[in-house]
């Protein structure tokens, strides 16, 4: 057992309402970290109110969100957190989370500000993207005051998401390593069947990511494995291009199965992980999943007009001690280097990789974790404005 992954609730411990509002821009990483965020927030006996823009996502993320299955959890419509009748309703809650840069509602800010006065503000918190440059840990927790507005004197502080204990950790409920070490052949043969696939022994490959991968040639070089290969693509952008390249190899590919999968929930998606030797994933929310199902992954950061990708990545595989051949495959596969057709992939005898990835899931669980934090955070900041 990992220590690292219970998050027992103590009966002293307090019990608070959040506010987290979650603007989806694309892809819908956003409302994935959100929806985590707020579902282990409410696994831990907190309640939660989830203002989203767009709750198309959660159909399929989080099966019965929007009818309100979840305990502890309310999926509210952002247009909601203006109208008056609303705002005179809701219940002051004790904390604020603003996701990835969006702005709370001017009008929900003025209601809160004039029913409760200067004195009384919630924990306002910035929840930033995760990243493993430098200036991460020099701005967690920083105070940024409120300088106009109605809730002009009030203060919000930035949390930033991160790989090394100076920072605000990454989101894991309790439970979910141990999940994970008891997920066998069976159950994944079970998973597969769920999905109307059969288990053959191929190792299995998954495939999230987003336009502009070199996916042609990976489909060559899986097909060229020594060992079968299964390969799992997620519905979408990485589907959409694996059609493309599909029609474009013909009858070129050999052993190679390729199999495409329907949208999946959060649960399925952890166990598409846990059942692959390795897993290419894009983004925040997989990236985070990748490293806890602790398997051969290649991270496929968003792509930057300006560049600022590249200093992102570079960041993330030196925080995690990355070995070569960890950089040479995502150099490759973030297009930062020309595929080579002799490139190595981390299945079959792959144990160096299989050793790095073990060891990296390993020391990060070692860390408190994301909601851990946030809650220790807010009760500190609740117990400070009470002096």
């Amino acid at each position: 057992m990992d220590v690292g992954s219970q998050h027992p609730q103590k009966p002293s411990d307090a019990l608070w309402l959040w506010d987290v509002f979650c603007q989806v821009i694309d892809n819908f990483g956003d409302v994935g970290v959100c929806w985590r965020l707020a579902a282990d927030l409410a696994a831990r006996g907190h309640t939660v109110r989830l203002w989203l823009d767009d709750t198309q996502a959660l159909t399929w993320m989080a099966p019965g969100a929007l009818q309100g299955h979840w305990p502890g959890i309310s999926v509210r419509a952002w247009s909601d957190a203006s109208h008056p009748q609303v705002l005179q309703a809701l219940a002051p809650a004790q904390a604020w989370v603003e996701s990835f840069g969006c702005e709370l509602p001017s009008a929900f800010v003025a209601a809160r500000a004039n029913a409760v006065g200067k004195t009384s503000s919630p924990v306002w918190i910035n929840l930033e993207y995760l990243s493993a440059e430098g200036f991460v840990e020099r701005c967690h927790a920083l105070p940024s005051p409120v300088m106009s507005g109605p809730a002009k004197g009030w203060t919000k502080h930035f949390f930033y998401p991160g790989l090394v204990p100076a920072t605000g950790g990454l989101l894991r409920e309790s439970g979910l390593l141990e999940r994970r070490d008891a997920f066998g052949s069976a159950e994944r043969s079970a998973f597969l069947q769920s999905l109307g696939l059969a288990d053959c022994g191929e190792e299995l490959v998954s495939l999230f990511c987003y336009d502009g991968a070199p996916v042609d040639e990976l489909l060559v070089q899986l097909d060229a494995q020594r060992q079968p290969v299964h390969l799992l693509v997620t519905a979408g952008k990485a589907r959409a291009q694996m059609e493309r390249a599909l029609l474009q190899a013909g009858d070129a590919l050999g052993r190679l199965r390729v199999s495409l999968l329907p949208l999946l929930s959060h649960t399925d998606f952890d166990t598409l992980l846990w059942s692959c030797a390795l897993n290419f994933v894009r983004g925040e929310d997989s990236l985070v999943r990748a490293l806890w199902a602790g398997r051969p992954f290649v991270w496929q950061i968003y792509p930057q007009d300006d560049g600022a990708h590249r200093p992102k990545l570079a960041a993330f595989l030196d925080a995690l001690d990355a070995p070569p051949l960890v950089r040479n495959l995502h150099a490759q596969w973030n297009g930062l280097a020309p595929w080579r057709s002799d490139t190595a992939l981390p299945l079959g005898d792959a144990q160096q990789w299989r050793a790095w990835a073990q060891a990296t899931q390993q020391r990060l669980a070692q860390q408190t974790d994301l909601t851990g934090q946030l809650t220790a955070f807010v009760a500190e900041r609740l117990a400070a404005n009470k002096l």
